[in-house]
């Protein structure tokens, strides 16, 4: 979306939290109720970013700190002074898994987190297996983001009274029956926890956006969404990267800060049929930033990946990971 002002950064919210969502007219529409059967993804994003806000007055001032050092990194790219981190070499992201469990059932396998893994490096290195249905439109934007992630360390935590989890960090604290964040400006920390239910569905997962503080830093995924074939955990890796839904959380003209993502007048659900025109042209529903099923998302830009290569730059929110 080409579009780009520095305020809709700030609106965007500095947690995102995804829920699948089926249509409920009694209920608000970004608050709706959910079905794993028949779903669409729905972030309550402003909900989250108002009790950020609430808590920590400094926070809007960090994340237009991290939008001017993107913007000012993202022109100097363009102008030729600079040249993207990514382009000569994969940045390696060490990933400390919270495995946050009730039952044993809940208590994901190594292997199943592994998988995870091998999703992820899949997603980031232009190796999805679905990327064959690209169209021609963009296939000359898909980009190698070339990121792999690896496992550090997996701390589990048996808490045998929680049955639910809200999406108010609680997990990310051992006062609080969770796990502490370990190392955060050089580990990507990821908690799963058995449920985050949300009316009469319940939450996949959410993420930090860069700028909030270290202690809670990362992303939560609830254990049915984690595996081999699940992309919850690339689109919230994404916001943790600082990329944004592919709409812009508006509708035509509303911006993701990106110049080769096409405008949309909102998010896709199942697996559309190209072309979905809006706002004057196709849809990048496969975009892994949209909200189409798993295996209809199977791509990033070119421009989402400058993006993602700014919070890795010196200066940057993540530089630390990239050292």
């Amino acid at each position: 979306m080409k579009r780009i002002f520095l305020t809709m950064a700030i609106a965007a919210g500095i947690l995102v939290g995804c829920q699948n969502n089926e249509q409920n007219p009694n209920s608000e529409p970004e608050l709706e109720a959910i079905s794993l059967q028949k779903a669409e993804k729905q972030c309550f994003t402003n909900d989250v970013l108002e009790a950020n806000m609430a808590m920590d007055p400094s926070l809007k001032g960090k994340m237009e700190n991290i939008e001017s050092f993107t913007t000012n990194y993202l022109e100097k790219i363009a102008k030729g002074e600079v040249q993207a981190r990514l382009v000569n070499g994969k940045i390696q992201i060490p990933v400390v898994y919270h495995v946050i469990y009730r039952q044993e059932s809940e208590n994901l396998s190594l292997s199943v987190l592994q998988d995870q893994i091998a999703a992820l490096n899949e997603d980031f290195n232009m190796q999805n297996p679905n990327r064959g249905a690209m169209p021609a439109e963009f296939a000359g934007v898909e980009a190698n983001v070339n990121i792999d992630f690896v496992i550090e360390d997996v701390i589990r935590v048996k808490n045998k009274k929680k049955r639910r989890w809200s999406p108010d960090d609680s997990m990310k604290f051992s006062s609080r029956g969770g796990s502490d964040v370990v190392n955060p400006q050089e580990f990507l920390n990821i908690w799963i926890v058995n449920y985050m239910p949300y009316q009469t569905g319940q939450i996949l997962g959410y993420a930090q956006f860069p700028g909030g503080s270290w202690s809670t830093d990362g992303v939560v995924l609830a254990h049915q969404f984690v595996g081999r074939n699940q992309r919850t955990a690339t689109h919230e890796v994404g916001h943790y990267l600082n990329l944004r839904h592919i709409w812009g959380d508006g509708g035509c003209g509303a911006s993701d800060f990106v110049a080769d993502t096409p405008d949309a007048d909102g998010n896709s659900r199942g697996c559309p049929t190209y072309p979905v025109i809006e706002c004057g042209s196709a849809n990048m529903t496969m975009n892994f930033m949209d909200y189409s099923d798993d295996t209809c998302m199977y791509m990033f830009t070119e421009g989402q990946k400058a993006r993602m290569d700014a919070v890795f730059a010196p200066g940057g929110f993540r530089a630390t990971m990239a050292d």
